[in-house]
């Protein structure tokens, strides 16, 4: 049987992941005005995967719990990532986000690691997981733009 933790802590840090971008987006000056869109598509993203993952907690018989901590320490880097934001150097902007895009991509490979994660949800995890691995390459992309 699959453990439903595995899906809690991707629906926690998916949301973690939308309030690390909320912030980023209220903190952002207008000289980086352009990283707002594209963090307002990465929160809506993470919005949507956290749906699809309750969904599939659901499915499982299971009652979504999104106000426990079951990430542990993994879904923090969001969480301490977004008082960071406010320095507005986008560079640094840029860092914080590809170190929170780092969390969740580590999430994603860990429950996708567990041998009991069934086929149906696997294929949804991957999924995610690929478009969570855009979202850091074009971030990281980024950042070393503003080198």
């Amino acid at each position: 049987m699959m453990k439903v933790d595995i899906l809690h802590d991707l629906i926690e840090i998916n949301n973690d992941r939308v309030a690390g971008f909320n912030k980023a987006n209220e903190d952002i000056g207008d000289e980086n005005v352009d990283l707002r869109e594209l963090f307002t598509q990465y929160a809506d993203q993470s919005r949507r995967f956290a749906q699809e993952l309750s969904a599939e907690v659901g499915k499982l018989g299971e009652d979504v719990e999104t106000d426990k901590s079951v990430a542990g320490t993994l879904h923090r880097a969001w969480i301490d990532i977004k008082s960071l934001f406010t320095s507005g150097d986008r560079k640094t902007i840029l860092d914080e986000a590809e170190r929170g895009e780092d969390a969740i991509k580590a999430a994603y490979k860990k429950a996708l690691e567990d041998e009991t994660v069934t086929a149906d949800l696997r294929e949804v995890l991957t999924k995610q997981a690929k478009d969570i691995q855009d979202a850091h390459d074009t971030i990281k992309g980024l950042r070393d733009l503003s080198k």
